[in-house]
């Protein structure tokens, strides 16, 4: 079974959090269905363990800290609105940092790729975010492999999703990826989500 961490901070878009974390859970709940193994298992961390505020004041409760966490399959870092801001926050970045240590597949959400860049992650590797972000993105870390308007960019053992609904798009690749084509399809049409499993990049 695959451990799946997905990072928690205050102002974190809740698209970005929820939208893999179901992914994954359907996941995992098809697989048993027809009697297979559990192939999931999803936990949420935050810096400290303590519940955060996402954007639009709804709270959330971790699982537990990252410093609880042991290894993890995948790491999901979510984006936010004011990513220069939630960037500039010490606990934040260590968060990442040690997360990427702990993990073998790191994935961002939207502008969570801002994160992994400050990380020197995407450094000479192609990636997306948000189209509306790319350019800023691309000049932080001067970088001018950013691709707008892709689902996903899988590049070895780092993904990066397009804006906030594509992070749905990006878990279920990462499923098909990770397991077989056929949960992956299978999960897109339990949550009724149309997806193009062709509508990302596979770069080497």
């Amino acid at each position: 079974m695959k451990q799946v961490a997905i990072l928690l901070f205050d102002d974190v878009d809740l698209l970005d959090v929820g939208g893999p974390y179901e992914v994954f859970l359907t996941a995992d709940r098809l697989a048993t269905r027809i009697g297979a193994a559990r192939q999931f298992n999803v936990v949420t961390v935050s810096a400290d363990g303590a519940p955060v505020i996402s954007y639009g004041g709804m709270g959330l409760t971790p699982s537990m800290s990252v410093g609880d966490l042991g290894d993890a399959d995948v790491v999901i870092i979510p984006g936010a609105i004011a990513i220069d801001a939630v960037s500039k926050r010490p606990e934040v970045q260590a968060a990442v940092a040690t997360l990427l240590e702990l993990s073998t597949v790191a994935a961002s959400v939207c502008t969570g790729a801002f994160l992994l860049g400050d990380q020197g992650v995407l450094d000479d590797i192609a990636w997306t975010t948000h189209f509306e972000d790319v350019d800023q993105l691309g000049a932080r870390i001067d970088s001018d492999s950013g691709t707008a308007n892709v689902n996903w960019v899988d590049v070895n053992n780092v993904v990066t999703s397009g804006g906030l609904s594509s992070g749905i798009a990006m878990a279920l690749h990462l499923i098909d990826r990770l397991h077989s084509r056929d949960l992956a399809v299978g999960t897109a049409r339990q949550i009724e989500y149309d997806w193009d499993p062709d509508a990302g990049i596979i770069a080497h």
